[in-house]
C-alpha cells in the first residue's frame, strides 16, 4: 500500500517527510470490536507523532511552530464510501496564526485553513 510505499522511499535515502502508518488490523479490530479501538493503539500513535514531531522540528497543536499532518487511505484503489483524503489536519484558530508567521504568507495559511475547514 501507499504507506509501504512511502516506507521503502524513505529506507533508500528518498526525501520523504516523515509519517507512520496505521496497519489494517486497526481497521478490522475496530469492525470486528464494536467501533473499538485496540487499548495500546492511543499510546503507539503518541509515539509516533512524537518521533515524526522531533523529525520535523514542528509540534502538533504548537501555536508558532504547528505540525500539519495529512491523513490519507491506504487503499490500493478508491472505491465509492472510503475515507476522504485530510489534508492540514492541525490547523485551528491558534495555529493558522503560527503558520502565517513562519509563512510570511498570510493568504496561504488562511487558505490552507479554509481547505481544511470545507472538508
Amino acid at each position: 500500500g501507499k504507506g509501504a510505499n512511502l516506507a521503502q522511499m524513505a529506507r533508500i535515502g528518498l526525501p520523504v517527510p516523515p509519517g507512520f502508518t496505521l496497519t489494517t488490523e486497526v481497521c478490522t479490530y475496530w469492525n470486528e470490536e464494536g467501533q473499538s479501538y485496540p487499548a495500546e493503539l492511543l499510546a503507539q500513535v503518541r509515539t509516533a507523532l512524537a518521533l515524526v514531531e522531533t523529525r520535523a522540528g514542528q509540534k502538533f497543536g504548537d501555536a508558532d511552530n504547528p505540525l500539519l499532518v495529512s491523513v490519507r487511505s491506504g487503499a490500493r484503489a478508491s472505491m465509492p464510501g472510503m475515507m476522504d483524503t485530510v489534508l492540514n489536519l492541525g490547523l485551528n484558530d491558534r495555529t493558522v496564526q503560527g503558520l502565517a508567521k513562519r509563512s510570511g504568507d498570510r493568504r496561504f495559511a488562511f487558505d490552507s485553513y479554509r481547505r481544511f475547514i470545507q472538508m
